[in-house]
């Protein structure tokens, strides 16, 4: 299951590395966290799509940048390196308070790790939020999240895996287009430059956002002919099906559906799918881009991940793109959530405008 951050590449694992993210995620769940709900009313029952989009502004440098670490603590030697490379684009980048704690597998107690993201959020000199990694942890903060100066001041927020729940919860309460891409826990052997440049492009530049088919990724020959556009949301599988019924779901009505997992048997990628199917998420998208499944291992004999993603996808009656480089796996790429994009499956594209806005 995934763990996001790259403390030891090619994906971080927490302490808790022989656990899935889905079993943890089932602790915290019986903690008081994330309940999955299996209905379909459940599901799709608040709002969770707001009327339009909201952009940042684009980052320039002398911009101060915010790191938090919303679930678990990052490797220090790593996060020299992000800080080294978001310094080198000309941002003053600056750390929040319990960005190294450490409570159990957390980075810090709910209440320090909510504190520091409220505050990035908050700050109206802040320009962007960087999570430091993922791991786990988002679920059991998110609901409390105060993103009314996100409203009032859209700043760039970054991250993947675990922050999906931030993603969802800041576009269904305030329509902000965020970013899913690597986080400040840096490994150069993962996300090399072409992974740095593709983040910087997507924050600091206000072009669109091309992501081409990789005939080398595991779900590469997932492919359902068609061309549709929809608003591009969806993060990693695992955070998406165990935060269904909460408010860090958008409404997929209309939209690029877009996931990505790590760790993640095919038998499981196959239950995670048809329990979107079952409430009906998957009967409501204009059409499906698959990003890195990474780490998929099945039994001799039976479906790999690209099998289960045809078996489970090719029938829902919109284009489908697999093998894009997006998520836990090698060159990872950034691509804006939120903003209007275009699946062109027989041309292998996904093409997403522009995540942030001119200053």
């Amino acid at each position: 299951m995934p763990t996001s951050g790259t403390a030891h590449p090619p994906t971080d694992r927490p302490a808790l590395a022989a656990l899935s993210r889905r079993r943890v995620l089932g602790m915290g769940a019986a903690a008081g966290g994330a309940v999955l709900v299996g209905t379909a009313e459940a599901a799709q029952a608040a709002p969770g799509a707001p009327k339009r989009a909201l952009r940042a502004p684009v980052l320039v440098p002398g911009d101060r940048v915010r790191v938090v670490s919303p679930g678990g603590t990052p490797n220090p030697t790593n996060m020299s390196r992000g800080i080294e490379i978001l310094r080198g684009w000309g941002l003053e980048v600056e750390l929040g308070e319990h960005v190294y704690a450490r409570y159990g597998y957390l980075a810090g107690t709910d209440a320090q790790r909510l504190a520091d993201l409220d505050a990035a959020f908050n700050d109206p000199g802040v320009r962007a939020v960087f999570a430091a990694r993922g791991g786990y942890g988002t679920q059991r903060i998110v609901d409390r999240l105060d993103v009314s100066g996100v409203r009032r001041d859209p700043r760039v927020v970054v991250g993947f895996s675990d922050i999906t729940s931030i993603h969802g919860k800041l576009w269904r309460d305030t329509g902000l287009v965020t970013f899913y891409g690597p986080m400040v826990n840096w490994s150069d052997t993962r996300t090399g430059p072409e992974s740095a440049e593709s983040l910087r492009r997507a924050v600091m530049t206000t072009g669109p956002v091309t992501i081409t088919r990789d005939p080398a990724e595991t779900a590469a020959p997932v492919l359902v002919p068609g061309r549709a556009s929809g608003p591009l949301l969806g993060g990693c599988l695992t955070m998406l099906s165990t935060s269904l019924g909460a408010g860090d779901v958008p409404r997929f009505d209309g939209a690029i559906l877009f996931f990505e997992d790590v760790d993640e048997a095919p038998y499981s990628i196959d239950r995670m799918l048809t329990e979107l199917r079952r409430v009906g998420v998957l009967s409501r998208v204009a059409g499906v881009v698959v990003g890195q499944i990474t780490n998929s291992v099945g039994g001799a004999g039976e479906w790999d991940a690209a099998a289960v993603l045809t078996d489970r996808l090719s029938d829902l009656g919109v284009p489908v793109l697999g093998g894009l480089r997006l998520g836990h796996g090698a060159g990872q790429l950034t691509v804006p959530l939120g903003a209007r994009a275009t699946i062109d499956a027989e041309a292998g594209t996904l093409t997403v405008e522009a995540g942030v806005r001119p200053r």
